[in-house]
């Protein structure tokens, strides 16, 4: 077998809402290559826990390829990384080859179970040993080594809840991206980017923070900050009672001694210390329990009394063989990988066995118990119980007193008593330490008591009543989706927010281009979404962006598709229409509030079929006799349409008119009813976000569709007289609008010079040129992007269609070099006469052919294109 195509679809897809691995997988057999006899037995032998209906699809005759999908599925779930969807797909006209399609947890661990599951599929089918336990276990660290924290996985899935988008910002590090645009909020761990780095250095240095907290009233130990062992000990005689050491900066426990009341340990805590920081601070020892108190905002969120990691005795095991059964505890892993971490057998359990008369050989008399630390923390092998509830009020407010003190919007706060339900200054109890980036898991998961939603607390605080999203659309169809996306983002800006567009010619943010080229897709999209000075999105999504990688969105606020025809098909799995249309209507099915949709396009007013419940339709149409639309208005559907040149919003009651569609410039006199249509689609989408009639019709008026602000788009020049229109166009539907609108624009005649892209089938590239042939006076067929054709292939093909079009010989040229050929056209034209140039790539090739005769012209159509 042998992939002949893969593909990682981050976002929702053709196949399935959530990522996929998409991969065409081909026998590399010349016949079938099927399983032999005793394949599928061996397999389940293998992997009993495969579903029943594999063993259905790999009877007799399958195909390998068939077992591929399920045993990938398989191997995640063992990796601990299970993902939730999958399919396996014929592919017409490739009998050998299937499309393979699995949904992922992590992207990393399916593509190595790809790998995986071509080998053992491949290895069974030759009946050949395969090392199943090997194969897992390296998946299960590749799982490891890409798994989310848990403390930052638990926040991240409170958003998620809430329906708050999670952007992973990097690929290993647990940064994330909460919200999006200028609503979003940055997460690291449980460090949020509204936390003050000046408070996070206050809180690494733990006497500074003693000295704040002593200032503003806050119990706390007394002590001081040494550098040597003798200042170390001369601290410890002026306290007078048992101390505690610890680095001035550590974290997580390390480096921690408590309880030392004789000079030698003082002297092995100072060493001890002194691995983890140059400075230790020297304080006195509270007597008590360990608990943990989490403030997020102004609130507690959680308290927890942390035990140190313990054992008790059963009168038969050894304090070492009880912690090595403890260790197997699936709840135990290594380091924050799980909800426990397991209990080190190191220097210092057995430095704190010794204190109580212990080693790791003792066996404990049944129900005693034996500390492995001096300290709780979870990091260290610690377990918690929530004690939330039996917070006081006092208690209470020490802690967030604290947290402000420091300037923390998010910590935890380590307290030290007898008994967390009584005031802390009538037991003698204080606040030892206050931590940054505090661990939640031991809230989230306590070994006893109630579970608090720390993730939750975090969020709230973060966000409040918001959900972090910016108002979102996407536009989505054959043709227009770059003017139609330009049109709502002007009108947006005019209103007064940053928008961010994503576009065929590039990124726009807040008016100004900041990524250039084809930027329809994915990455693109998510640039957009990650930009803090963006209010509003506007987002162009091509064909080849939702195949390639899925949609960067989980859902937009309004979706539009302005229309559904022949293009791009032959391509990446489409076909037909049909297929096409499934396409788009991945994006019109991730809409919560609205889609737009064309009236007079019955793939798009199919798609109305398949909305969410709840979702809006808005039709368009430049027919205000279109059945769909009228039908539509009848029943209380709000839709916009074209009347006498205005453009009418109608909402079930009212028809109003916005404004005369003569007055947009887009509209180039009315003429270009093409534009009209994408005019109407962006009022649509404006509506649907609530923008004002007034709004939407200075929007409407104000945008101009010349080479600076919408290169390659209807766009016009005046040479020696003749009107050059210079547009994208490259599709039949494109050509017959183009040419409709042209032909409006004069009485003289109509020239075209016309490519097409080579990688279109045949019977299209005859489709486009009898199209050609219909809409023009004279043709001059060039040659743009072959993509693998043959030079004079693809305008051979062309002037077949041309011909079958009835064009006469004498109306038409081949002339390859565009420069070249929009000479000739220009040649064939006189002062009066519309000249289309068609599929043309940069506005250069116009300058190109224009400059050896015309260079002053040349120079100031340049010169209004910057």
């Amino acid at each position: 077998m042998k992939i002949k195509e893969k593909r990682l679809l981050r976002g929702p897809n053709l196949y399935a809402a959530s990522p996929c691995l998409m991969t065409v997988i081909e026998d590399g057999a010349q016949d079938r290559q099927t399983a032999p006899a005793g394949f599928a037995a061996r397999l389940f032998a293998l992997l009993p826990e495969l579903p029943a209906d594999a063993a259905v699809r790999l009877a007799d005759d399958a195909l390998l390829v068939e077992a591929v999908e399920p045993v990938l599925m398989e191997l995640q779930r063992l990796a601990g990384a299970p993902g939730h969807f999958g399919a396996t797909l014929a592919l017409a006209g490739r009998p050998r080859a299937r499309r393979v399609v699995c949904g992922y947890a992590t992207e990393q661990v399916a593509e190595a179970a790809l790998r995986v599951a071509l080998e053992l599929v491949e290895a069974l089918a030759h009946d050949r040993p395969f090392d199943l336990q090997a194969a897992v276990a390296a998946l299960r660290e590749t799982a490891q080594d890409h798994a989310i924290g848990t403390s930052t996985g638990a926040v991240v899935q409170a958003a998620q809840r809430r329906g708050i988008p999670a952007l992973r910002l990097t690929e290993h590090a647990n940064l994330f991206q909460l919200g999006w645009g200028s609503r979003q909020k940055r997460l690291q761990a449980t460090i949020t980017g509204a936390t003050n780095s000046i408070a996070v250095g206050i809180a690494s240095d733990k006497q500074l923070t003693k000295a704040l907290l002593e200032q503003a009233g806050v119990p706390v130990p007394g002590g001081a900050t040494v550098s040597s062992e003798e200042e170390a000990q001369r601290v410890a005689r002026r306290l007078g009672t048992a101390v505690t050491l610890k680095p001035l900066d550590g974290n997580q426990g390390k480096g921690v001694t408590t309880n030392c009341a004789t000079p030698e340990q003082v002297a092995r805590a100072f060493a001890h210390a002194r691995k983890y920081g140059r400075h230790v601070i020297v304080e006195q020892h509270l007597e008590g329990r360990d608990y943990r108190v989490l403030v997020t905002g102004r609130k507690v969120a959680a308290a927890s009394w942390r035990r140190p990691p313990h054992v008790t005795g059963d009168g038969h095991a050894s304090i070492r063989a009880l912690v090595e059964i403890e260790n197997r505890n699936p709840a135990r892993g290594e380091g924050h990988t799980n909800i426990l971490t397991r209990i080190p057998l190191d220097a210092l359990a057995e430095e704190t066995l010794a204190r109580q008369g212990y080693t790791l050989d003792t066996v404990l008399a049944a129900g005693v118990t034996a500390d492995l630390r001096g300290n709780a923390n979870l990091s260290t092998g610690g377990t918690a119980e929530d004690v939330t509830d039996l917070l006081p009020e006092e208690t209470r407010d020490i802690c967030i007193r604290t947290a402000r003190t420091i300037g923390l919007d998010v910590a935890g706060i380590d307290i030290v008593c007898q008994d967390i339900g009584q005031p802390l200054r009538a037991q003698r109890g204080g606040i030892i330490e206050v931590n940054a980036a505090p661990g939640i898991r031991m809230h989230q998961y306590p070994s006893r008591g109630t579970p608090r939603d720390a993730g939750a607390a975090i969020v709230d605080a973060l966000f409040g009543e918001c959900d972090g999203r910016i108002p979102t659309v996407a536009v989505t169809g054959t043709n227009g989706k770059t003017t139609t996306s330009l049109l709502i983002a002007h009108a947006v800006r005019l209103a007064g927010l940053r928008t961010g567009v994503t576009t065929t010619e590039g990124v726009y943010v807040d008016g100004v281009r900041t990524m250039k080229g084809d930027c329809t897709g994915y990455h693109s999209a998510r640039s957009v979404l990650a930009d803090p000075g963006v209010d509003f999105a506007v987002l162009e999504t091509a064909r080849g962006g939702i195949l390639k990688r899925g949609l960067a969105y989980d859902h937009v606020d309004v979706a539009v598709v302005l229309n559904v025809s022949s293009d791009h098909l032959g391509l990446d799995g489409v076909e037909t229409l049909d297929d096409l249309a499934r396409v788009k209507a991945v994006v019109a099915q991730r809409a919560t509030r609205a889609v737009v949709l064309n009236a007079e396009d019955d793939y798009c007013v199919a798609m109305a079929d398949g909305l969410r419940d709840g979702v809006e339709a808005i039709y368009f149409s430049l027919d205000p006799d279109n059945p769909v639309l009228l039908r539509h208005v009848e029943n209380g559907g709000r839709a916009l349409y074209l009347q006498d040149h205005s453009v009418v919003l109608a909402d079930g009651s009212r028809h109003e008119a916005l404004l005369d569609a003569r007055q947009m410039p887009v509209a180039l006199g009315g003429a270009a009813r093409y534009n009209i249509a994408n005019a109407l689609a962006a009022a649509a989408a404006l509506t649907a976000h609530g923008f004002s009639n007034a709004e939407i019709a200075d929007g409407l008026r104000g945008f101009v569709s010349d080479a600076k602000h919408n290169p390659m788009r209807s766009n016009l020049f005046d040479v020696d007289g003749v009107t050059v229109i210079v547009d994208y166009a490259h599709n039949c539907a494109a050509y017959a609008a183009l040419a409709e609108s042209a032909r409006a624009m004069t009485a003289g005649r109509l020239v075209g010079v016309v490519a097409a892209p080579g990688d279109r089938r045949d019977a299209d590239l005859i489709d486009i040129g009898r199209t050609c042939a219909a809409g023009f006076d004279d043709l001059v067929v060039f040659e743009t992007e072959n993509r693998g054709r043959a030079d004079g292939e693809t305008a051979a093909l062309l002037v077949r269609g041309a011909r079958l079009g009835k064009l006469a010989d004498d109306s038409l040229t081949v002339v390859l070099a565009s420069h070249q050929a929009i000479r000739h056209g220009l040649s064939l034209c006189q002062p009066g006469d519309v000249l289309v140039f068609g599929c043309g790539t940069t506005l250069s090739e116009l300058l190109d052919a224009i400059r050896p005769d015309k260079p002053d012209l040349a120079r100031r159509i340049e010169a209004e294109a910057i």
